[in-house]
C-alpha cells in the first residue's frame, strides 16, 4: 500500500491558525463563514490542541496558543500580516454576521473594480478575512483598463496636496 503524500481531501495550502479562545474561534467560524468541524483534539488545561474545520472545499487547521513553544495568536503579537480571502453567497448577510459576532469591519462591503463585492473585518481572535461575492465577470480588456483606473485614484496629486 503506498501512502499518498497529500492526504486525500486536502488541499495543497491549508491555513493553521493560532488563537487564544478556540473553542470560540470555532462556533464563531461555524456561525458566520458557514465552516463544518471535521475534528478537534482536546489538551490539558481545557484548551484545543488541534482542530480542523472544512469550508467549502478547503481546511482550516487551528489550535489554541502555546506561548511556551512559540505558537502565539495575532493578539499576542500585535496583529497579523496575513488576510484570508473567502467567497460567500452573499457578503453583505456574512459580513454582517460577523460584526454582529464580535468582528471589527476594516473595510467596508463595496463593489471592487474587479467583479467581487468584498470587505474585510478582524475576527474576535484576530486573524482578518476579506470575504467576497463575485457579481460581475470583467473581460480582460475591461478589467486593464479598470485596473489602471483605479491604481490613478490611489496616487496622490501631483501638486502634492
Amino acid at each position: 500500500m503506498t501512502v499518498q503524500p497529500i492526504p486525500e481531501g486536502y488541499p495543497r495550502v491549508t491555513p493553521y491558525l493560532c488563537t487564544d479562545g478556540a473553542a470560540a474561534a470555532i462556533d464563531f467560524y461555524v456561525s458566520v463563514l458557514g465552516a463544518v468541524e471535521k475534528m478537534r483534539m482536546p489538551a490539558p488545561g481545557g484548551k484545543i490542541g488541534h482542530a480542523e474545520l472544512e469550508l467549502g472545499s478547503s481546511v482550516i487547521m487551528l489550535a489554541d496558543e502555546y506561548p511556551d513553544i512559540g505558537f502565539r495568536s495575532p493578539k499576542a503579537v500585535g496583529g497579523t500580516p496575513v488576510t484570508l480571502h473567502v467567497y460567500v453567497e452573499d457578503v453583505d448577510a456574512v459580513f454582517a454576521k460577523a460584526l454582529s459576532r464580535g468582528a471589527t469591519e476594516v473595510s467596508p462591503v463595496k463593489n471592487e473594480f474587479y467583479g467581487d463585492r468584498t470587505g474585510q473585518f478582524e475576527d474576535p481572535f484576530g486573524h482578518r478575512w476579506n470575504v467576497a461575492t463575485h457579481v460581475e465577470d470583467v473581460p480582460a480588456d475591461e478589467m486593464e483598463k479598470r485596473a489602471k483606473e483605479a491604481l490613478q485614484a490611489m496616487e496622490p496629486p501631483a501638486d502634492g496636496s
